[in-house]
């Protein structure tokens, strides 16, 4: 069965399976939650965790070999494998789903990978590890969640913190749940049993927030301008490729023009969006934007995408981040020209 990773707790407690895949993009949360798994194994007698990091050349008939010949005497063991990708290869999947298939009491099968997309989801190995234990599903948080999670999470510590506290230390690593982590446990070892304020935070907390592309475009989309050229400015830092952040504002602003289109046409804009499969909770961020352009302005965005195209292809004269800004503040509903001049 499948279910998102808040459950798994509740679901452990009542429940131990014989086989689990953790999957997402969030590596702390994902860390946590096979942690939670071997931790409840270990109370159920499971002593031994056997781990295996899957890299390019992996003995996969190996690993199903040694689980078939285990001695009568073996230790109950967590078969744990860490997959880079939620695509195994031809072996790979053929082993994951024997393993799966195997009935054997003192073996779990632990196996975690990063989310997977539709083609996996739909994938023999997946779909029988789903039918003999739990998928389960990790979910990046959004940012209305986080300030929340980082009290939650400093509580925990020992930590007391200021709201304004919680909120600064949740924007500076907004996108690294591992930086947050890792942000509290140096506030815990600095002040641990204290009430930091807001400026304690900011003067202990390093700018780690590691902003990707998806999060620029669903800040964008919902109207959200600091925050969203606060992103653009930290993906630059990060050196990402100019490229990656058109590909992710331009996927949706071609979105919005074919919504557009269909509204015209008569069909409503939920029945848009569900025909052109967009998440669920990505629709109220499109309807947002939808509500922001008219079908002119985003017209005009499509233009100017191709512009910032050919700056970024060195075709046409121009900075390319400046440009990107430039179609950032449009997308936002400001009128900017084709450029903004980044600091």
């Amino acid at each position: 069965m499948k279910f998102p990773a808040p459950r798994l707790v509740g679901d452990l407690r009542s429940n131990l399976r014989s086989v689990y895949l953790v999957s997402g993009d969030e590596p702390l949360l994902v860390q946590e939650a096979c942690a939670a798994i071997i931790e409840r194994a270990r109370q159920a007698g499971f002593d031994e965790i056997e781990r295996h990091t899957i890299e390019r050349g992996f003995d996969w008939d190996g690993l199903t070999a040694g689980a078939d010949n285990l001695s009568l005497f073996a230790r109950r063991r967590v078969l744990s494998l860490r997959l880079p990708s939620c695509k195994p290869g031809t072996a790979g999947a053929q082993a994951l789903k024997s393993l799966a298939l195997k009935e054997d009491p003192d073996q779990l099968l632990l196996v975690s990978c990063p989310k997977l997309d539709a083609a996996a989801a739909r994938s023999v190995w997946v779909k029988t590890l789903d039918q003999r234990g739990a998928v389960v599903q990790v979910w990046p948080l959004e940012r209305k969640d986080l300030t929340r999670w980082v009290q939650q999470r400093m509580a925990a510590a020992g930590l007391q913190v200021e709201a304004a506290g919680a909120e600064l230390l949740a924007d500076r690593v907004e996108g690294n749940l591992l930086a947050a982590a890792q942000e509290i446990e140096k506030l815990r070892l600095l002040h641990e049993g204290s009430a930091l304020s807001e400026a304690d935070v900011e003067r202990a907390v390093a700018d780690s927030a590691r902003f990707d592309v998806f999060r620029l475009a669903d800040a964008a989309l919902a109207g959200q301008a600091t925050r969203s050229l606060r992103m653009l400015w930290s993906l630059r830092r990060e050196g990402v490729e100019p490229v990656l952040v058109l590909w992710a504002l331009g996927r949706d602003i071609g979105l919005l023009a074919q919504v557009q289109f269909s509204v015209a046409r008569g069909e409503s804009q939920s029945a848009s969006l569900n025909r052109l499969r967009v998440w669920q909770r990505r629709q109220a961020l499109v309807q947002r934007a939808l509500a922001r352009l008219t079908r002119a302005q985003v017209r005009r965005l499509i233009t100017q995408t191709a512009h910032v195209d050919k700056v970024i292809k060195g075709r046409t004269t121009g900075r390319p981040w400046d440009a990107l800004a430039g179609l950032l503040l449009a997308v936002l509903g400001h009128s900017s020209g084709s450029e903004v001049t980044m600091p």
